[in-house]
């Protein structure tokens, strides 16, 4: 919005040529998005508390989480605020990529909305059925996926996957492709639900992988850049730069009060806004299989599941004390904020080698 409004006037007055510049329009969505999360946390832990939407407390977590019972949950609507405000407010509203992003925050929020009130305010101990989620998701990876491949955002190559550590190395899916961009963003989703177990572990490891996704989507969208690092050129896909931002703002703002020991988690509202928002960047920027490295901690929460359950239905033995990955640590002994910035640690660490992959080649 202050995009539209306030750059056309650069020609009577210089300073708002400053508008032009992706970098400065990314910082100030990210620093938009803390003085949303500084400014209406409070309010919001208060409302909630009125209201008694406290978070219930399941029965296959540690005995040690039985504390948190009541603790103010359904934060991910400040998230989802403080991320779509900042991107309204900073970026170029006529991008599709913003466009695509913003319409994934709002479709996968909701989806976590209802499963959120259902849950806590319905009580309904399941919230929302698993196979609904799971179509909502799978819908919007259709949608996303068939919009990409029939109205190509580039001229070429729209089926194509970059392959990290290899220069000029693509896997071209096809007509595969909408099915795996299905998969990419309900697997996402639900890798940052599964990680959303600890008080600010989800929301601090997003705020790393977003980070490593703005500098992304800046040197995709910048041509001199791209051609010198040798990576895809894809036109206004920079723009990707102040949503991510102001993702970083809005997980960075809402960890002020989520860190340990937490006033309010995001939920499910939260947690899969988060996942389905960092699948389609990663889709957009055609940088799904990076997304495994960037994503690592989301990754291992996921497997460990998986991995827990296939080893329990085959051989009627479990590998992790507890999953997801997270609960196997702590009942391993490690006090939870311990386990929460250890892995927080790890999300830099990939974030960094991430970035370093474009060189590394």
């Amino acid at each position: 919005m202050l995009y539209h409004l306030l750059y056309p006037l650069r020609d009577y007055f210089f300073a708002f040529n400053v508008f032009r510049y992706i970098t400065f329009r990314a910082a100030y969505a990210m620093v938009t998005a803390l003085l949303i999360s500084f400014i209406f946390g409070p309010l919001m832990i208060r409302w909630l508390k009125r209201f008694q939407v406290g978070e219930k407390i399941r029965d296959d977590v540690p005995k040690s989480h039985s504390g948190k019972e009541g603790t103010p949950t359904m934060g991910g609507v400040l998230i989802i605020s403080a991320i779509i405000i900042p991107t309204i407010l900073w970026a170029n509203l006529k991008n599709h990529y913003i466009q695509l992003v913003l319409i994934v925050t709002v479709w996968t929020g909701l989806i976590g909305f209802a499963d959120d009130y259902l849950g806590v305010v319905k009580n309904r101990s399941k919230g929302l059925v698993g196979r609904y989620k799971l179509i909502g998701q799978l819908l919007f990876g259709a949608v996303l996926g068939a919009f990409l491949y029939f109205n190509p955002t580039v001229s070429e190559g729209i089926t194509r996957t970059s392959v990290p550590f290899f220069k000029n190395l693509y896997i071209d899916w096809g007509i595969f492709y909408i099915p795996f961009v299905m998969l990419v963003i309900t697997g996402t989703s639900n890798a940052v639900n599964l990680t959303d177990g600890l008080d600010g572990l989800a929301t601090g490891v997003s705020a790393f992988s977003f980070f490593a996704f703005a500098t992304l989507a800046y040197l995709t969208g910048h041509k001199v850049f791209a051609q010198y690092l040798h990576i895809i050129y894809l036109e206004g896909s920079g723009e990707l730069t102040v949503y991510c931002m102001s993702v970083v703002g809005a997980t960075l703002g809402f960890l002020w009060f989520n860190n340990y020991p937490a006033e309010i988690f995001m939920g499910d509202t939260g947690s899969l806004a988060l996942g389905g928002a960092l699948g389609t960047v990663a889709v957009l920027l055609k940088r799904e299989l990076l997304l495994v490295i960037i994503g690592g901690v989301f990754v291992a929460e996921a497997l460990s599941v998986i991995l827990q359950v296939a080893a329990f239905r085959i051989r009627g033995k479990r590998i992790f004390k507890m999953a997801p990955l997270h609960h196997h640590f702590e009942l391993s002994g490690w006090p939870e904020n311990r386990v929460v910035v250890r892995f927080w640690i790890i999300a830099a660490l990939l974030a960094l080698l991430s970035i370093s992959t474009l060189k590394l080649r």
